[in-house]
């Protein structure tokens, strides 16, 4: 059995911010499925959000409003408060670090303009922040190496919880396929979002649920799973990410017959209202036949026009988008306009935590000893039902610091309990040692597309009753055909497939939870969009839902209310 004080799951911006609060004082192990620098964090290109103020006054409380009236009024407003106003700090730790920001004239870290923001407030480098925030933190990790070991390219299976506590992990090395029980004093998922379970999507391979799922085995509750937005600017039939950034900028959306469409659903802010609306407007314009190509999710496309931005603008603030859309479907942004369609982009639902980042396992705020989340994976619900861009790299910042600074107060005070590990990597093998004998007939990377492709056409921007139960229905049917399966790949080291399928079985559970969940919200708000409900009744669902395991292994839903300090829900209109 491996032993370490603080044991993290996750190698992005949450879990190495995490990792430099513990390393402190404490040994600490990170744990990732790719090389840390290849995290799913390194994709997000806009920018990081906090009231600076470098290019027009501002405060936290503006963002802290900005924030919840994006967010439909479901966020906790508690922590909200507390998320803005660590924003400034936190931008200028990054910059100590050495993450290099853009520049005003005047030397100051620049801002722009983000969908939803009342003022400029995304701090950006290019349109690759993600990417400069995550080498500046792994910098600081390599740094620390003394006391951090990373485990990279080791798979979690499962989560260790015994005598209600939680004790540690249960993992695997990818490269020789041996399965070890990895025990800590305190246990933090850094696990990112779980994107891969619709057809179109921005997000990484690795992002498959993985921690979501653990935590929902081990009987703890997924909250505000209904809630997926979906970024109006995915590339064309791939979901490659084309940054918000594009429209900070002033990047015009063009429909088919050449017309900037958002007058008609976004007046006052265009193409900057919140990525929720523009992406329902884009929707709606390619389900009426005005958008490029087919119909439907996943067909049809819309055009995001740059070129009145210059050759030199783009060239200095969004070199990695046309770089992009030449690689990958060989248009140049500079000369002609990229095709796009809103792609599955992030998570607002995960598992639930307090504002420290501590792991809550019921809607009377129970916390679970010794286990922590930040990041996609978790749900402080600073988010609501709509994530603003540029606050996901603020939300892994500031709550994988708060997280890594709760599991550090919390493993000081506890030694290592006494865990069974020959019962804990029993059940992992015996679920591995299933899936290395399985001799079905049934293709898993069917079972992949067929779940893929009935999210996105049934629980995708647009829903409705029918289409919510044929898609639980039809994810339950895969989930049996799942367990006869046929793999080809017998081997241990470095077997991919058994993986996959492992990962395919996660995103499994995880897309039925989802669909489970937006049909049983029976009203609009934010990322979730009921057609035959597309009113907000704040009356009915102004709460946080909270699914869980039953004992039949079925879902079993309850909700738990939303924190409410300053600002009272009202009409949310842009």
């Amino acid at each position: 059995m491996i032993k370490h004080d603080v044991v993290i799951v996750g190698s992005g911006l949450a879990g190495m911010r995490a990792a430099l609060e513990v390393c402190k004082e404490l040994d600490v192990a990170v744990l990732s499925k790719v090389y840390p620098t290849r995290s799913h964090s390194g994709a997000a290109q806009g920018g990081i959000a906090a009231s600076l103020g470098n290019v027009e006054s501002d405060s936290w409380e503006e963002h802290m409003f900005d924030t919840i009236k994006g967010g439909d009024y479901l966020n906790d407003q508690d922590a909200v408060e507390e998320y803005v106003k660590a924003a400034p700090r936190v931008i200028y730790e990054l910059e100590r670090m050495g993450c290099v920001f853009s520049r005003t004239a005047d030397g100051k870290i620049a801002q722009r303009s983000f969908g939803g923001h009342s003022k400029p407030r995304a701090c950006f480098s290019a349109d690759r922040t993600g990417h400069a925030v995550l080498h500046a933190l792994h910098e600081q990790i390599l740094k620390e190496s003394k006391s951090i070991k990373i485990y990279s390219e080791w798979s979690m299976h499962s989560l260790t919880i015994e005598d209600g506590q939680c004790k540690g992990i249960v993992v695997s090395n990818i490269r020789t396929g041996e399965v070890e029980v990895i025990q800590g004093k305190a246990v933090i998922f850094a696990t990112g979002g779980y994107g891969r379970v619709f057809k179109i999507t921005s997000n990484a391979f690795a992002s498959t649920a993985d921690g979501a799922i653990a935590a929902f085995d081990a009987g703890l509750p997924i909250e505000d799973a209904e809630f997926v937005q979906f970024h109006p600017s995915g590339l064309y039939r791939q979901g490659i990410l084309f940054s918000e950034a594009a429209r900070g900028e002033g990047g015009y959306l063009v429909n088919g017959n050449g017309e900037r469409f958002m007058e008609k659903y976004a007046p006052s802010r265009m193409e900057l209202a919140p990525r929720d609306i523009v992406a329902r407007a884009e929707q709606s314009e390619i389900d009426a036949g005005r958008g490029g190509g087919g119909k439907g999710p996943g067909e049809g496309f819309i055009n995001l026009d740059l070129r009145h931005l210059g050759e030199a603008r783009i060239m200095e603030r969004l070199p990695q988008i046309r770089q992009l859309g030449i690689d990958f479907i060989g248009v140049d942004c500079i000369k002609d306009p990229l095709p796009i369609q809103p792609t599955a982009h992030y998570s607002m639902g995960g598992i639930p935590t307090d504002m420290f980042g501590q792991v809550i396992v019921d809607s009377e705020g129970t916390h679970m000893p010794g286990f922590f989340a930040a990041g996609e994976c978790a749900c402080v619900s600073v988010h609501g039902g709509n994530r603003l861009g540029t606050n996901s790299l603020l939300e892994a910042v500031v709550f994988g610091e708060r997280a890594g600074k709760a599991a550090l107060e919390y493993a000081r005070k506890t030694g290592f309990e006494k865990i069974n590990e020959s019962h804990q990597k029993t059940k992992v093998l015996k679920v591995m040692e299933e899936v290395y004998q399985s001799d079905g007939t049934e293709s898993y990377n069917d079972i992949r597309n067929e779940m893929k492709e009935i999210m996105m056409a049934n629980c995708g921007v647009f829903r409705d009753e029918d289409r919510l139960k044929e898609c639980v229905d039809t994810l339950q049917k895969l989930q049996v055909r799942f367990k006869k399966g046929k793999v080809t790949d017998k081997g241990k080291l470095f077997n991919t497939e058994i993986y996959e399928i492992l990962e395919l079985s996660n995103m499994l559970k995880m897309a039925e939870i989802i669909s489970t969940a937006a049909l049983n919200r029976k009203e609009s708000r934010g990322g979730h969009f009921r057609t035959d409900h597309d009113k907000r009744d704040d009356e009915n669902f102004l709460k946080h839902s909270m699914l869980s395991k039953s004992e039949d292994n079925s879902i079993d839903i309850k909700y738990k209310p939303v924190v409410i300090t300053k600002y009272q829900p009202k009409e949310r209109t842009y």
